[in-house]
C-alpha cells in the first residue's frame, strides 16, 4: 500500500468511527447548543485528533527511524541498516537508502585505501631520502668535525666537540623520524619486534612506563594488516603522550578466534565521548582498509582503551 492510501485509510478509520458514534449514540444537538452538548462535541473532536495522531505515528514510524539514521550515519562505522519491514513506498525508500549506504561505504573504503596506500608510499620515499641524503650528509659532517677536532688547538677543541654533540643528536633525531615514517624493523623482523621497538622508543622519549603483553601464538599476518596494526598503535601512543596526562601505558596483542586484537590502554585522564579528530578518523579508515573494527572506550578507572580487531583469513584446507 502506498503512503497516500495508508494515510487515507488511517483518516478514514477515524472519521468512520466518529460518524458511527454520531449515528447510533444517543446524542442530539439542539439550537442553541447547550453547554453539555458542546463539551461532548469538543471531547469527541479531541478523541478523534488523538486517535488520528497515534495511528499516523504508528504508520510513519519507519520514516522517523530512517530520518534518525540519516542524521547520525557514519561511513567509518559500516553496517548501519534499517529493516525494510512492511511494503509500499516507505519500505522501498528504506531499501533504496540501505543500498545507497552500501554503495557509499564501498566507495569510501576504496578511496580511503588508495589514499592510505599513497600516503604510505610517500612516507617510504621521504624516509628513504632522509636516510640516504640527510643521514649520510650529517654522518659525513660528524666525521669531518672529528678529524678537525683532533687536529685543532685546545682553545677550539671544546667548541668543536660541542658541535659534534649537536650534530650527533640531530642525526639521532633524523633516524628516529625515519623509523616513524617507515619502520624498517616491521619489514625485516615482523610486527612484534616493530611494536617492541616502538614502545621502547616511546618510553625513552616520554618517560612513561610501558608494559607489553604479546601472545606467543600469533598467526601469520598479511603485510597490510601488520602495517595497520603498527600505525594504530603508533597513533594511540602519540595521543597518550599529547592528551592523556598518563603515567603508564599497556600495549597488548592477542589472538582471539579468527582475529588479532590490538589494545592500547592508559591510566590518564580518560574520555567520555572521544572527539573524532583527524587522528581517530585516520585510525578508523585504516581499520576499514583491512576489514577490521576500532573501538575507543573508557578503561577501568580513569584511563582510555583503544582496541583494534583485525580479521585473520582462515587457511584453506
Amino acid at each position: 500500500m502506498s503512503l497516500f492510501w495508508r494515510i487515507f485509510a488511517l483518516n478514514a478509520v477515524v472519521l468512520g468511527t466518529a460518524t458511527a458514534l454520531l449515528l447510533w449514540a444517543p446524542v442530539t444537538v439542539s439550537v442553541p447548543v447547550l453547554l453539555t452538548e458542546a463539551i461532548i462535541l469538543v471531547g469527541g473532536m479531541a478523541v478523534m485528533l488523538v486517535a488520528n495522531a497515534v495511528l499516523l505515528r504508528l504508520g510513519l514510524a519507519p520514516l522517523d527511524r530512517l530520518t534518525k539514521l540519516m542524521s547520525t550515519v557514519d561511513l567509518l562505522r559500516p553496517g548501519q541498516r534499517l529493516p525494510a519491514s512492511g511494503g509500499g513506498e516507505v519500505a522501498e525508500v528504506i531499501r533504496t537508502f540501505n543500498a545507497m549506504l552500501e554503495r557509499l561505504e564501498h566507495e569510501r573504503a576504496t578511496s580511503s585505501a588508495r589514499a592510505l596506500l599513497a600516503q604510505e608510499s610517500e612516507r617510504r620515499r621521504i624516509a628513504q631520502e632522509l636516510h640516504d641524503e640527510v643521514g649520510q650528509s650529517m654522518t659525513a659532517i660528524l666525521l669531518g668535525l672529528k678529524r678537525v677536532a683532533d687536529d685543532a688547538p685546545a682553545a677550539l677543541r671544546e667548541d668543536l666537540h660541542e658541535a659534534q654533540e649537536i650534530t650527533r643528536q640531530s642525526l639521532d633525531e633524523v633516524r628516529r623520524l625515519v623509523r616513524r615514517l617507515r619502520p624498517g624493523v616491521l619489514d625485516d623482523l615482523g610486527l612484534v619486534s616493530a611494536l617492541t621497538s616502538l614502545t621502547e622508543d616511546f618510553a625513552t622519549h616520554t618517560g612513561l612506563r610501558v608494559s607489553r603483553r604479546f601472545d606467543a601464538d600469533l598467526p601469520a599476518l598479511a603485510p597490510e594488516t601488520e602495517l595497520v596494526l603498527y600505525r594504530v598503535a603508533q597513533e594511540s601512543l602519540t595521543n597518550v603522550a599529547r592528551h592523556a596526562d598518563a603515567q603508564r601505558v599497556t600495549v597488548a596483542l592477542r589472538h582471539a578466534d579468527d582475529s588479532v586484537v590490538l589494545t592500547v590502554t592508559d591510566d590518564g585522564s580518560g574520555i567520555e565521548a572521544p572527539r573524532e579528530g583527524a587522528g581517530i578518523r585516520g585510525m578508523r579508515e585504516r581499520a576499514l582498509l583491512i576489514g577490521g573494527s576500532l573501538e575507543i572506550t573508557p578503561a577501568p578507572g580513569t584511563g582510555t582503551r583503544v582496541q583494534l580487531t583485525a580479521p585473520v583469513p582462515r587457511k584453506q584446507p
